[in-house]
């Protein structure tokens, strides 16, 4: 009898084991590289913070999808005038934000602004200047009337910069986010990891995971060693792609290889000598051997670009050929500016495996040519304060992760400090066109002009390394725009 209850006893506790086992998989563990500065994603240019809140906490009128397609999200459906000015969104009825406070039109109308205002730190204000004006004339609905015709109104639209947020909260997002999406934030443990946790009240079809936590680990062999052990469950952006074949002969992982809307460039400060002189960057670009910086810093993993364009797009213009590798007309096209006995630069990189390899591996390039390049290695912070804010730099390397930004070019202050009326009357073109026949046409004029005027070094398109346990679906393959996008996420 004792043996019986023993044995009743021991199969009850292997089956609480189970069911606890199973249970536990309603998680996951998400590793990630880079810590944001900040939860706000209207309020800062760091794409990490689109990794960690954009569609999982926040969500915007449309948004865009593993596809790149636009979808509803907020809006539940628009209009468009035939003049192509007036959008009228129908919102979605019975959404509250995660503190229970319920979503409006007033919300829409607030955001906006918000993010138009003169003293607004959206760092993608340009997406909003279209808009004359907005109306509310209910709580669900919103009329948006533009300018002049915006071809790509509702993809900006889809921008983690153009999320909604409430009035009663917008001032603690960066701490504390609130937003409307399936997953609420719980707490922020600074330097190791963001805990999210599902939203019961959620408008739409709810989250799988009732849990998940992104693991803050910028050191590749770290995350490496994380993933191999089981302590990160996935990472879909892996900083260590010299491990790759490692997990690909492992049947415990999947590894999965997709494209980006990362544009990595060799970013150089137009208005300051000698850069100002378009002989040195054109020097420059044809000092650095694209495909020797794809196969030493990624190991193979990236397309060498010739402009600022994704290969991806059906308007991409292959322009790699504009600044072959030449060693011999880089040295010519510099004593030709005046610095045949050589000259020095600053290399500023940030911390991503892409920069700082890459950055070793150009900087050798452009000793061969006699350009000495100081490496200054920076944190995010102090990138974002001294490049791209104070374009206190000569070189810097950064991929450009947001989706269609070729128009970042016309800007009349950006931190590579390019000028041009020609490029500027192009985007204003293609701003305004809707037939896709004119507005790739214009895309690929805009891409040719900005290569000719070499503004930049453009070295490749940023692979998309995806890892983790073959029991986990719904993780995006690629990345249309900068996510980590958990709302499809489950365990099979």
């Amino acid at each position: 009898m004792k043996r019986h209850f023993a044995t009743l006893s021991l199969a009850a506790g292997l089956a609480l084991a189970a069911g606890q086992a199973l249970a536990a998989k309603d998680s996951l563990v998400l590793g990630m590289v880079l810590e944001p500065p900040h939860l706000d994603p209207t309020a800062g240019a760091a794409a990490a913070i689109d990794e960690v809140v954009y569609a999982n906490v926040f969500e915007g009128l449309t948004r865009i999808d593993r596809n790149g397609a636009v979808k509803p999200a907020l809006a539940e459906s628009w209009t468009v005038s035939d003049d192509g000015l007036t959008y009228t969104f129908t919102l979605r009825s019975g959404v509250t934000f995660h503190d229970g406070s319920a979503f409006d039109s007033a919300d829409v109308e607030f955001s906006l602004t918000r993010a138009m205002a003169d003293d607004s730190t959206n760092a993608q204000k340009g997406l909003f200047e279209p808009i004359a004006k907005i109306e509310t004339p209910d709580p669900h609905t919103v009329t948006i009337t533009l300018a002049r015709p915006t071809g790509n109104f509702l993809f900006n639209l889809g921008w983690g910069d153009a999320v909604i947020v409430a009035p009663e909260s917008a001032g603690s997002n960066k701490s504390k986010p609130i937003g409307t999406g399936p997953f609420l934030f719980k707490r922020w443990v600074k330097g190791d990891r963001f805990e999210l946790e599902r939203y019961q009240a959620y408008w739409g079809s709810p989250a799988k995971l009732n849990r998940a936590t992104i693991k803050i680990i910028p050191d590749p062999a770290a995350a490496a060693a994380a993933v191999m052990a089981g302590d990160v469950d996935a990472f879909a952006n892996f900083p260590a792609p010299e491990t790759m074949a490692q997990f690909e002969a492992d049947p415990r992982f999947e590894v999965v290889i997709g494209s980006t809307e990362g544009e990595t460039i060799l970013a150089m400060n137009n208005t300051r000598k000698p850069l100002d002189d378009i002989r040195v960057r054109r020097a420059i670009a044809h000092a650095v051997d694209r495909k020797a910086v794809v196969d030493g810093a990624m190991f193979g993993y990236g397309t060498p670009i010739g402009s600022h364009f994704a290969p991806h797009h059906p308007a991409y213009v292959d322009l790699t050929g504009r600044y072959a590798y030449d060693p011999a007309k880089a040295k010519a096209l510099l004593a030709e500016a005046g610095h045949g006995s050589g000259l020095k630069l600053t290399l500023k990189l940030p911390p991503p495996s892409y920069a700082r390899r890459g950055g070793e591996i150009i900087a050798a390039q452009l000793a061969q040519v006699g350009i000495e390049a100081e490496i200054i290695p920076v944190e995010w912070a102090q990138w974002l304060e001294q490049v791209f804010r104070g374009t206190d730099y000569d070189l810097t390397i950064v991929s450009h992760t947001e989706p269609m930004d070729i128009g970042i070019y016309a800007r009349d202050t950006y931190y590579f400090n390019y000028e041009s009326l020609a490029f500027r009357n192009v985007i204003a073109e293609l701003n305004a066109a809707v037939e896709d026949k004119t507005r790739y046409a214009l895309m690929a004029e805009a891409q040719k002009t900005i290569t000719e005027d070499s503004v930049n070094v453009f070295l490749f398109q940023l692979a998309k390394h995806g890892v983790w346990d073959a029991k986990v679906k719904g993780l995006w393959e690629n990345s249309p725009v900068q996510a980590n996008d958990l709302t499809e996420v489950y365990w099979k």
